[in-house]
């Protein structure tokens, strides 16, 4: 459950919506929403993305670690 409650955090913290951020990595914002809802989970590659993109590590969005960079 880390995930999802990271992964919504840190997109409002970054301030953008889902729309936008699934259009800067490349996938379906309807894909997305799946991810925030925990209906589905990311690959390797759109998890590194979404890291990149979120400026967190994927220790911390996998709730891995408290510890995140910004």
């Amino acid at each position: 459950m880390k995930f999802i409650e990271r992964l919504n955090e840190e997109i409002k913290t970054a301030g953008i919506k889902q729309a936008e951020l699934a259009r800067r990595i490349g996938i379906g914002k309807q894909t997305l929403s799946l991810y925030c809802k925990g209906t589905s989970y990311p690959s390797l590659e759109v998890l590194y993305l979404l890291c990149i993109h979120l400026d967190v590590s994927a220790d911390y969005l996998l709730g891995l670690t408290d510890d995140y960079w910004r």
